[in-house]
């Protein structure tokens, strides 16, 4: 496999681990997933993960519901970790296992190490799928956020955030079915016309550190590998030039 990229930071979105399901974790698609990592690991891509918690709780939704906001981004801290422990024991269980290690920014010793960048970085060099959990550790910044932080600490040379969509449309593509979608923005025609590719913060933690993003659907099997290899596929956000 011919990679365009070498170091690479991949979003997942807790809901992605829901498959059809409505909440928690659908155990095939997991596997799916930890398959299609598993290739581009052998292929010697240096891989480290975001993953979200919305499948198990979500900050925002709790707070809705009354509780307070700090206390809900806690909760769905641990969530996410929750959801990194599921996709490091599907790595590690995989007939050609793939070693992993799970660092949170919530100290949680007895069951991941703790988030230290110096450390992360080491463990890429030596071939291990880093796996980020807990978030930043602080509430009011999203997951997309610890995306774009880590991404940025770690030396990524792009950010995929996967999702079920198939990259981003200049109007809902549920909505109106002649919904156009971008091959390729800017990062200043994505502020321009608030497409919201990523919540504001981590957006711009992308465009000051020069972090590419692509945002693809992870529901098509292989588009990982896809991704990697620099295959036309979803949006691809970044650059000077433009093309739709």
């Amino acid at each position: 496999m011919n990679v365009k990229y070498k170091r690479i930071l991949l979003k997942l979105s807790g809901e992605a681990l829901m498959g059809d399901r409505s909440f928690g974790i659908d155990p095939a698609i997991v596997q799916s997933i930890s398959l299609e990592i598993a290739e581009i690991v052998r292929s010697g891509v240096e891989v480290a993960i975001v993953v979200g918690g919305g499948n198990i709780f979500r900050g925002m939704q709790g707070a809705a519901a009354g509780m307070d906001r700090a206390t809900a981004d806690y909760i769905g801290m641990i969530a996410t970790v929750m959801n990194a422990l599921t996709l490091q024991d599907a790595l590690e269980h995989l007939d050609d296992p793939i070693q992993t290690r799970v660092l949170t920014a919530i100290a949680m010793q007895e069951v991941a190490e703790p988030y230290i960048r110096r450390r992360a970085i080491r463990h890429l060099e030596n071939k291990l799928v880093v796996i980020f959990g807990a978030g930043s550790g602080n509430p009011f910044f999203t997951t997309d956020t610890t995306a774009a932080l880590r991404g940025a600490e770690i030396n990524a040379e792009v950010i995929f955030k996967a999702t079920r969509v198939d990259g981003i449309y200049d109007s809902d593509p549920k909505l109106n079915p002649d919904a156009k979608r971008y091959q390729h923005l800017t990062y200043d025609r994505v502020l321009a016309d608030d497409l919201r590719v990523m919540d504001i913060t981590a957006f711009t933690l992308c465009k000051e550190n020069n972090i590419p993003i692509v945002v693809f659907d992870l529901c098509v099997p292989g588009n990982i590998r896809r991704a990697v290899m620099g295959e036309s596929i979803g949006t691809y956000v970044g650059g000077s030039c433009e093309v739709n």
